[in-house]
Parts: C-alpha cells; sequence; structure tokens
C-alpha cells in the first residue's frame, strides 16, 4: 500500500548541498579561530608549506634560495611565495572545493608530514578581513606551466582564467587581500609586520616585509631560533637563552633549561618562575611547530605539577587541532609531555646536586609545586624531602634540620591543631609539624624512608596531655570543688576540665579539641534529638563516649591560682567560662554561636563583680 504523499521515485534524488560561504565564514570566526589576526598564519603556513613541496620537488636547491615576500600599504595585503604552485587543475579541485586541501593529493599523501596544515580551509580565513580573495599561481611540476589566476567572493562565487607565463614569470603563489573598511586593525602595515613577527618568527625560511614606502624588503625572522645558533661558550648559551626567555615571556627567569627531543624534532627551553604561582594554575606555553606560531596558551604539553615553569618550544612532530590554535592530544603528545617532565625532574637533581644556591632558590619559590611532585614521585621524595620548608614548633625550617633535635615527629592533622598546641608543645619539647596545609601531612609521614632513625607518628589530645606535668595532691585536693563547677559550667560544651602545671605559665588555660570530636559529638547531639524516646536516650548514653574536649588549667599561671581558690559559686563559674572562651580564642578555630555568647557574658558578669566590689 503507497501513502498519499509518498514520492513518486521512492530511491530518491542525489543532490549536492549547498554552503552559505558567509555562514560558514561567521562559523569559523567564532567558532574556530580566536581572532580575525588568524589570516596572516594561514597564508604564511600555505606558503611555508608549498616551500615544503618545492625543496622536496628540487631537494638540491641551495637552502634559503625560496622564500615568502609579505607587502602591506594599507589598500592590499600580499603575500607571494616561491614554492610549488598549482596548475589550472589544481585551482579548480583545491582553491574551488571547500575542505579539500593539496596537500590531501595522492601525490604528496606520504609527506604529509612535512606540512604544518592538515585541513584545507585555511584560505578561507582570508574572508574574515576581506570579501574577496586574488590568487595567481604557477606550478613547478609542469614545464611551461601557465600562470592560473583565481578569483574567490565571499558570496561563494569564484571566476577561474589562465594567464600569460610571463604575469608570473617563476614558479609560486601570489595572494592578494583588499581589506573591507572593518577589518584596519589586522591590515594596516604596522599590524602586518607585528603579526608577521608573531606568527613567523622562528621560521626555517626567509620571510621579508614590504610596507610599500620603497625600500628594501625586511627581514622578518633574520636569525634562526636561538637554541640553533653557534656561541663562543656555554655561558654565552646560557644568557643568550635567558635572555630570549625574558624578551618572548616578560620576565626574568630564576634559571633556563634547554629542552631537546630529538625522536619528535623538539627544541627550546623552559624558564622557570621567579616567584611562587597559586597550586594548580596552569601557565600556557609557546608553542611552535615547524617554526610557526600555534599558541601562547598550550598547557597541555607539561604535566599539571609544572606549573613553576615557562616554555618556549619548537616541534616537527606534534599535530594541531583544526583551529591550529592547541595541540591534538594524541600518543605523541603524551609521551612528548612525560619526556618534557622527565627533563624538569632531572634540572631538579642537578641543581639539587651542584647548585644548592639555585635549589635553595627555587624551593623559597616553588616548594609547594615540588611537594606536589614529591608526593608521587619517589626519586624527587629521596632528593628533596630534607630540604624543604614546613612549619614546625621551631619556626620555619627543613625536615632535615627538625628531624636532627626531634628523634619523634609529631604531625597535626589541620592547621587548627597547630595552631592549638604549638605553643605548649614547644616548651614542652616536643618536636610538632604543621600538617594541615596541602601535601605537608602525608610528606612528612614518609621521612623515616630518607631518616630510617626518626620515627612520625600523628599528635593527638593524649599525647600532648600526656607530656604536661600532673599537680601535687593536696593542691588538686584543694582545687577539686572549683574544677567541679567548672565541668558542670562547660558540660554544655561537652569539654571536661584538668589542672596541670605546664610551660610557659603566661599561658592560663589550654583547650585540646580536635576538629574529628567536635563533628562526632555535633553527629551524636542532631541523631540523639532527632531519634527522641527510647532510642534517644540509648544514643545520649553512647553518646557520653563521643570524645570530649579539654580545657586544661595551668597551676603555674597566677590567674588560674586565683580562680581555683574562689569560694562563691557564681563567681567560679563565671571565671570557668572566661578561661574557657579565652582558650577557645587563643585555639583560632571559628567559634560557635554559643561560644561567642558565653565570651560576652562572662566579660560583663566579671565587669559587674568588679564594679561591686570597688562599690
Amino acid at each position: 500500500m503507497t501513502l498519499p504523499d509518498a514520492p513518486s521515485n521512492p530511491a530518491g534524488t542525489d543532490r549536492t548541498f549547498q554552503v552559505d560561504l558567509r555562514g560558514l565564514v561567521d562559523l569559523l570566526s567564532h567558532h574556530l579561530y580566536s581572532s580575525p589576526r588568524v589570516y596572516l598564519r594561514e597564508l604564511l603556513q600555505n606558503a611555508v608549506d608549498a616551500l615544503t613541496a618545492r625543496h622536496s620537488l628540487e631537494p638540491a636547491a641551495p637552502a634559503g634560495s625560496f622564500g615568502i615576500r609579505l607587502y602591506a600599504d594599507g589598500s592590499v595585503v600580499r603575500v607571494e611565495d616561491d614554492g610549488v604552485g598549482l596548475t589550472e587543475a589544481d585551482v579548480h579541485a583545491f582553491l574551488a572545493t571547500i575542505g579539500r586541501s593539496s596537500k590531501r593529493a595522492e601525490q604528496v599523501a606520504e609527506q604529509r608530514g612535512d606540512f604544518i596544515g592538515q585541513f584545507g580551509i585555511g584560505l578561507l580565513s582570508c574572508f574574515l578581513v576581506a570579501d574577496e580573495i586574488h590568487v595567481v599561481s604557477r606550478s613547478a611540476r609542469t614545464p611551461d606551466a601557465p600562470a592560473v589566476e583565481w578569483r574567490g567572493r565571499g558570496d561563494g562565487s569564484y571566476t577561474v582564467r589562465t594567464l600569460r607565463a610571463s604575469a608570473r614569470p617563476r614558479p609560486g603563489t601570489t595572494v592578494t587581500l583588499t581589506p573591507r573598511a572593518d577589518a584596519d586593525e589586522w591590515t594596516r602595515p604596522a599590524q602586518v609586520w607585528a603579526l608577521a613577527g608573531h606568527f613567523g618568527s622562528l621560521l626555517r625560511h626567509p620571510v621579508t616585509f614590504d610596507d610599500g614606502t620603497g625600500g628594501t624588503g625586511i627581514a622578518v625572522n633574520p636569525e634562526p631560533s636561538p637554541w640553533a645558533r653557534t656561541y663562543p661558550t656555554p655561558g654565552a648559551r646560557s644568557r643568550a637563552l635567558a635572555a630570549y626567555g625574558e624578551e618572548v615571556l616578560g620576565f626574568t627567569p630564576l634559571d633556563t633549561i634547554e629542552l631537546d627531543l630529538p625522536a619528535v624534532g623538539l627544541k627550546g627551553i623552559a624558564c622557570v618562575l621567579p616567584q611562587a604561582v597559586p597550586a594548580g594554575r596552569r601557565h600556557g606555553h609557546r608553542v611552535h611547530v615547524k617554526g610557526m606560531l600555534l599558541s601562547e596558551q598550550a598547557d597541555e604539553i607539561l604535566p599539571e605539577w609544572a606549573f613553576f615553569v615557562r616554555c618556549v618550544v619548537d616541534a616537527e612532530s606534534l599535530r594541531p587541532t583544526a583551529s591550529r590554535e592547541s595541540l591534538y592530544e594524541d600518543d605523541t603528545l603524551a609521551a612528548v609531555r612525560d619526556a618534557l617532565a622527565e627533563r624538569l625532574r632531572a634540572w631538579i637533581a642537578r641543581a639539587a646536586a651542584s647548585d644548592p644556591d639555585l635549589l635553595a632558590r627555587f624551593l623559597h619559590a616553588h616548594h609547594l609545586a615540588v611537594k606536589s611532585l614529591a608526593v608521587h614521585d619517589d626519586e624527587i621524595l629521596r632528593m628533596l624531602l630534607p630540604w624543604l620548608p614546613f612549619e614546625t614548633t621551631d619556626g620555619h625550617t627543613t625536615l632535615d634540620e627538625f628531624a636532627r633535635t626531634h628523634r619523634t615527629v609529631l604531625v597535626t592533622s589541620s592547621v587548627e591543631e597547630f595552631q592549638q598546641v604549638a605553643a605548649i608543645a614547644s616548651a614542652a619539647g616536643l618536636g610538632v609539624v604543621n600538617g594541615g596545609y596541602t601535601y605537608d601531612r602525608e610528606l612528612v609521614h614518609r621521612l623515616p624512608e630518607i631518616r630510617p632513625q626518626t620515627s612520625v607518628a600523628d599528635l593527638d589530645p593524649a599525647t600532648l596531655t600526656a607530656h604536661l606535668d600532673p599537680v601535687d595532691r593536696e593542691t588538686e585536693l584543694a582545687a577539686a570543688a572549683y574544677l567541679a563547677r567548672a565541668r558542670e559550667a562547660l558540660a554544655v560544651f561537652d569539654c571536661d576540665v584538668a589542672l596541670r602545671t605546664f610551660q610557659p605559665a603566661s599561658a592560663p588555660a589550654l583547650l585540646v579539641d580536635s576538629r574529628e570530636a567536635r563533628h562526632e559529638r555535633t553527629r551524636s547531639q542532631l541523631a540523639r534529638e532527632q531519634e527522641g524516646g527510647l532510642w534517644g536516650d540509648i544514643l545520649g548514653a553512647l553518646r557520653q563516649e563521643a570524645p570530649r574536649a579539654q580545657l586544661i588549667l595551668n597551676q603555674l599561671n597566677p590567674l588560674v591560682r586565683t580562680a581555683v581558690a574562689i569560694d562563691e559559686p557564681e563567681l567560679a563559674r563565671t571565671s570557668a567560662e572566661a578561661l574557657y572562651g579565652q582558650a577557645a580564642l587563643l585555639s583560632r578555630r571559628p567559634l560557635r554561636p554559643a561560644e561567642s555568647s558565653l565570651i560576652n557574658r562572662s566579660f560583663l558578669d566579671l565587669l559587674a563583680h568588679a564594679l561591686r566590689k570597688d562599690n
């Protein structure tokens, strides 16, 4: 049965897509290319690939005999090369068919690695700044080939015609753009000169620029890349590379690491940043492919931990993405990333072995980066862990120095815990490291791998209180009534009260309370309130076993000795609350609303008591 609206030809009719060229150019400008300025990079790239093909055709030609010439006088932009050129058939096949590239032709398919571009849409980028593209080309493959002219317009139309050979005496291609008025920003002579230097400063073929004022062409890339030059001494080479890094990257490097991976034809430098950067912040790197600048923000070429360097590299075998503004993630890029990471590790090892001053300056600026690396890299751990700075009860010092005076190293689990106990632990002779910062606790626990004679343990309240001296029996009995009232007043905070002696004597009280214990008490409290009834009673009984805070009063402190002798119940209660509030403030942890209220109330009550006493 045939439906009434079925077509008479069930097989359908083959049709071709109709391409809206203006719409395609708009798509390129908004979603593929980052800026209209890439038009010049694409023209340079096409010229370089044409020269590469010409050298393949004429391998005996002297180096530098073929080049690229740029011209911009404000009315036109022209790029001319001595490359392989195009025949009339090539023009119809490659310039008039969107998405096809001469670099995909069968005769050069096996040589694709020699070319920068792979996608055949680069010429379309010229429509970002011009409404018409004029191409005149003559092929070097065909003797006595005529010149061919192609004119493409932004509305999608084009014309092709054959010219006399005299129209272009030598093989090669000339591309001429007549800029639109709104593209002046990108096509002024000064801007074309700047863009040529930006994209093509490391190109291996000679590139010159003429602004139409009558002078000779100015060399865009007068010298080879700095790492390809010869220098009289290693020191001169090092200084030249550092100066180049400063010129290109905008900072004076702490040191310069030369990079050389022959397997992928990669050469360049890594410049060590002179100051610290936020953890995880990855700087972009300048990556050139066969001399052409691909990206200034290629962060994928180095691992995440290497955020202490910025690189300038030129590679032969890395693949650009379709926009040619970033690198294609493949096995080659992964291998390059691993190899460059190994070069950075080797530099750190050399600094540790032979340049302690450089190592000290590096670690001062980038200890966090090295810590992140040491967590996962046993070699770096063994080399640098003893030299890394940590916050300790002896101040900021290296683990090597700290372990010399403390056979047992205690480490806190948070910054808050360290701040609570640092002064008391130091006075008691305990060696405590602040393990609350990123990577620190994990790294300190690995110290015995480097120094087997040193032991490491987590610091807990019991460890600290065990090092505080008990008071004599008579003092304990005399203070019993006060301690009982203090425990009753602070029961709402799940806080026990004890009397000890410890240094410094100026500290009246120490509040020992871990974050985990507070969380456990809060969880138990919420569960008890939500359950109610029999389960609430059971949970309430279990809650008594939850970790409790401990307010330790210092018998050596004159204020505490006065407080424990108070007979008046309300004043004793108020003084205990005030001591708790002061200890909570010194712990530097966030106060709960009830604690803030207690501090205010106890202060006012003590003030009122003092005023009544004076009257």
